[in-house]
């Protein structure tokens, strides 16, 4: 029995797909966001709604790269943990992989009070590629899955407001460049976790922010906020407005009791408390609270259909029961942004723990006394005005408070910036040790005015794209490799023109062309010109294959992420022997990923090769990065033959149009 609360580094194994190498190719364009809107859907919101949605949408995942080096196969894994414990509960936190909590257990009643997944499985779903399901994330940056979902935090014992031990997770959120901070601590002999949130702006000018707290519980529950209205996102790009819980025929609380995946953004008026429960047939379950700043509460479920099915089989194990989603954030959707003024902050309080009411409330039909009776035992477990309390004492004597024991690094690139800028953040020190390979080049043009050369040859390092580094590689010394990085942030800052002309420039006099070439042919297919797209995706794909030293990690993941995106190109444009050309020069085990797989079907049916595409497709073959939402599996199955689409390949998150 643990009687003091208590902070404790612990290693957590599960059967574990390896992350892989990130994409070294710069994401001009950002992945495929299911969350997005047209104009016409926009019509009838509440204004400042409108504007939010409409604030500073993400043109590009610059200057993060794109996780989709990992795979499918899983072994037993040893992953770094922090155990967070008091008498009554015990959380789990993956420092290493976005500082997710893991598990929240109540040690009393020995319930896991979220869904806790048995595997880690990274699939498609963050902005960035690799997430995983389960637990409770800390979603930063932009609409979706945060960029750091697999991604280490710094991580620190802290003390508390009472004193004890707090476990501090922060990191410099780079789509936004933003630091933040997430205190999580168990006040001594209390049944809910608290977690401190603090964003800020160290800048002169006001960024757009967004924040959801995402937590997976068992979808066998009823999920109740003090809402009668919700907007309806479901995957056909439109939001409505819909009554809570009745919508379409069916009480929507329930999140079986539909058929394909749905959000729904629940309308909390003004002045209610800011809570959100999942509770099962028998009354128990979690409930998450908060300050008022986080207003924003909503139920992702993923439906009782075929395609919800098969992607919660997809990110876990055979048998592993479903989950639905529990979450909490900054507006009243996920498609907004909010402006975070110049040398601002923002921050708020959360609290995560069991609650037990009477289950023919909760279950029965009258959705105003279900609310009532949920929302009065929330007020007795855990009163609204001891939450405003704790979240004082947590600014007054713990926010800023310095580590006192290291427990975890997350990377350099918050060094870099505070090296760069000299800000201050109390709390959160981004030491100068912390700089590593990749920050190196960088802190070489911070120091000298000069980006430096490789020393070897080997694929560029990432860019950065902010506007004070723009400035300093347009005043470098023009060389090719500086040129390279100055276009891809200028195309960030949405100069296109000008970004093509520094990669030309850079062309000219480059030992290593396919860089270059590559981000030619992006610009030349997101300006209309698909053949010449093709024949420079053609030529910087030779020119990798000539200048390639080995087969490593790092030319395997050149290799593979450029053939992909040039024999789509060139099959976009009907150059079925120039995709072919670019297949055949692929190793066998690159050939062999699912992806790939996917590709050469596409190549055989540009070829009228219908039968060997289809005995692909009979063979069985899993796309390890299929990305959340996409339709493509139906939708080349469909140019083969009438048939339905086999169940192993049912991902539709939305019905057939």
């Amino acid at each position: 029995m643990v009687d003091m609360t208590t902070v404790r580094r612990a290693v957590l194994t599960l059967p574990a797909a390896p992350l892989g190498p990130d994409n070294p190719l710069p994401a001009l364009r950002p992945l495929d966001e299911v969350h997005t809107l047209d104009e016409q859907a926009k019509r009838g919101m509440p204004r400042d709604m409108a504007r939010q949605i409409g604030y500073e949408p993400l043109r590009t995942l610059l200057p993060v790269r794109v996780r989709d080096g990992y795979g499918r196969a899983r072994t037993p894994t040893g992953l770094d943990a922090v155990v967070v414990e008091n008498d009554r509960l015990r959380a789990t936190v993956l420092p290493g992989l976005g500082g997710r909590v893991h598990s929240l257990h109540h040690k009393p009643t020995g319930r896991e009070l979220v869904y806790r997944n048995p595997v880690f499985q990274p699939a498609d779903f963050a902005l960035n590629g690799a997430w995983y399901s389960g637990g409770v994330e800390w979603n930063i940056g932009a609409t979706g899955h945060t960029t750091l979902s697999c991604s280490p935090l710094h991580a620190a014992v802290v003390p508390a407001p009472d004193g004890g031990p707090m476990l501090r997770l922060w990191e410099w959120e780079r789509l936004r460049d933003v630091p933040f901070q997430v205190d999580l601590w168990l006040p001594e002999h209390s049944d809910f976790l608290y977690v401190g949130v603090r964003l800020r702006n160290p800048h002169e000018r006001p960024v757009p922010v967004y924040w959801w707290s995402n937590i997976a519980v068992p979808e066998d529950r009823r999920v109740l906020a003090p809402a009668e209205e919700a907007w309806h996102f479901g995957y056909e790009r439109s939001l409505r407005r819909v009554p809570v819980p009745e919508c379409d025929g069916a009480d929507r609380t329930y999140p079986l009791r539909g058929e394909y995946p749905a959000d729904y953004f629940y309308e909390v008026p003004d002045g209610e408390r800011k809570w959100i429960a999942a509770l099962d047939e028998d009354g128990h379950g979690l409930a998450q609270t908060s300050t008022d700043v986080l207003r924003g509460r909503k139920l992702f479920l993923w439906g009782a259909g075929p395609g919800g099915r098969r992607w919660q089989e997809w990110l876990t194990e055979p048998g592993t029961p479903g989950y639905a989603e529990v979450q909490a954030g900054l507006a009243r959707t996920q498609l907004e942004h909010v402006k975070l003024e110049a040398e601002q902050e923002l921050s708020w309080l959360e609290a995560y723990g069991p609650l037990s009411a009477e289950p023919a409330a909760v279950h029965g039909a009258d959705w105003g006394a279900a609310r009532a009776e949920v929302a009065g035992r929330l007020e007795e477990a855990l009163p609204r005005a001891a939450v405003e309390e704790a979240y004082t004492a947590w600014r007054e004597r713990a926010a800023d408070a310095e580590p006192v024991e290291s427990l975890a690094t997350g990377s350099g690139w918050g060094a870099l910036e505070v090296l760069r800028a000299g800000c201050k953040l109390p709390g959160t020190p981004f030491d100068e040790s912390t700089l590593g390979e990749e920050q190196a080049p960088w802190r070489e043009l911070l120091r000298t005015g000069v980006l430096p050369v490789p020393r070897r040859v080997v694929p560029p390092g990432p860019t950065l794209v902010a506007p004070h580094w723009r400035d300093m590689l347009e005043t470098a010394p023009a060389e090719p490799l500086t040129e390279y990085h100055l276009g891809v942030a200028q195309w960030h800052a949405g100069d296109l023109a000008q970004a093509v002309r520094s990669w030309e420039r850079g062309l000219q006099l480059a030992p290593s062309r396919w860089p270059l070439l590559r981000c030619l042919a992006v610009a030349d297919r997101e300006g209309g010109h698909p053949e010449r797209a093709a024949e420079r995706y053609a030529e910087a794909f030779a020119d990798l294959c000539e200048e390639r030293r080995d087969d490593g990690e790092a030319w395997t993941a050149a290799t593979a992420s450029l053939a992909r995106e040039a024999m789509g190109a060139l099959l976009d444009v009907g150059r079925a022997d120039g995709a072919r050309q670019v297949w055949r020069a692929l190793w066998p085990a690159i050939r062999n990923r699912g992806a790939f797989r996917l590709m050469e079907i596409q190549l055989l049916i540009a070829e009228g090769d219908l039968a060997s595409a289809r005995a692909v497709f009979d063979e069985g073959f899993e796309v390890a990065d299929l990305r959340e939402g996409a339709e493509v599996l139906g939708e080349v199955w469909a140019r083969l033959t009438r048939e339905p689409l086999p169940e192993r390949y049912e991902y539709r998150m939305r019905p057939p149009e």
